[in-house]
């Protein structure tokens, strides 16, 4: 299942860069929470993808991210540990419904691949909400999980995506 939705997100992402329309570039940062709240202070990423419009109201696309934990420097009883970071690629489907010419509610579902020792990675899910503040910019609320084999990575993120139309 893994490879089968990295294999579709890939061939859609090469597909659709031919046309240059719509080409997505976002930036974002936030805090986690639950099983990474001790280990991980704040956490950045990138995303890159393409959104194709399928009417006026709907859009469709694929993304690949990046997503990087700090280690968290307080609040461990021993002040020589140094925590790891936490790091993952994701590669996601993504789909974004307009309720209006200002505001979306969208959704990005694929796999997380873990690129720090030890990390596997896992399923990814991310919903976001969306206020377009230019003709090409949009200001995005998210709430990022992944399901690792015996915890989840969740954190919320506030982020800035901007649109390339060539």
């Amino acid at each position: 299942m893994k490879k089968t939705l990295f294999i579709v997100s890939f061939l859609l992402l090469a597909l659709s860069t031919n046309a240059q329309e719509g080409l997505k570039l976002g930036i974002q940062g936030g805090l986690p929470f639950d099983d990474f709240n001790d280990v991980t202070g704040v956490v950045v990423g990138a995303d890159l993808g393409y959104m194709a419009a399928l009417g006026e109201v709907v859009d469709l696309g694929v993304m690949v991210g990046y997503i990087y934990g700090f280690p968290e420097k307080f609040g461990t009883e021993d002040a020589f540990i140094n925590l790891p970071s936490v790091q993952f690629i994701p590669v996601a489907i993504s789909g974004r419904v307009w309720t209006s010419n200002s505001f979306s509610f969208g959704v990005d579902v694929g796999q997380a691949f873990g690129i720090n020792e030890g990390n596997k990675g896992g399923f990814y899910y991310r919903p976001q909400i969306g206020f377009l503040m230019s003709a090409s910019t949009e200001l995005n609320f998210s709430h990022t999980s992944i399901s690792l084999d015996d915890n989840a990575w969740k954190t919320v993120t506030v982020g800035i995506l901007h649109t390339f139309e060539f």
